[in-house]
């Protein structure tokens, strides 16, 4: 009897120690997360199911260019995934369906063709803050609507799609 107790002891202690990894990993390190929209396409997909690097955000700021997670400032409850265009204390202006940041012009080769999405601002950034625009512009509800994204909501950079499978690819 002995014997098995030490059996099923084990068990138990091997099933608490994979959930308490699981939870760590989860919440730290790293998240699956699923797209419902179309505002990242082509980048990301609907129906894609995306890795992302959480412990990036406690290290590093974002950089312009990366598509992150971050709670939707409106509802904080809802996660959204957009690419940060603007950084802290630089003015972005959007002209005739191209992005300026301090005067200059922003080459965006990960845009879809044939987007006509308008003018906006010019505006600041605030500090602590980022301005974040989905790449189908037409389609996104984005910084253009709901404002900076404030540092604070940052959840993660989005590193890797692993769903479908033949779309596996590095998110860039």
């Amino acid at each position: 009897m002995a014997k098995q107790k030490s059996v099923i002891w084990e068990w138990v202690e091997t099933i608490a120690i994979a959930i308490v990894l699981a939870l760590v990993i989860r919440t730290f390190l790293i998240q699956p997360f699923y797209i419902p929209s179309g505002s990242m396409e082509p980048t990301l997909g609907i129906g894609d199911k995306i890795i992302v690097n959480k412990l990036s955000s406690y290290f590093r700021d974002p950089e312009r260019g990366q598509v992150i997670v971050f709670k939707y400032p409106v509802d904080p409850s809802q996660d959204f995934v957009k690419r940060v265009v603007g950084l802290p204390g630089e003015t972005i202006e959007i002209k005739d369906s191209r992005v300026y940041i301090n005067g200059e012009v922003l080459e965006e080769e990960y845009l879809p063709e044939g987007l006509s999405y308008g003018d906006f601002g010019p505006v600041t950034v605030p500090e602590d803050a980022y301005f974040m625009l989905g790449d189908n512009r037409d389609n996104s509800q984005d910084s253009r609507v709901w404002g900076p994204l404030p540092r604070k909501l940052v959840t993660g950079q989005a590193i890797l799609i692993f769903w479908p499978m033949d779309r596996i690819s590095v998110i860039r």
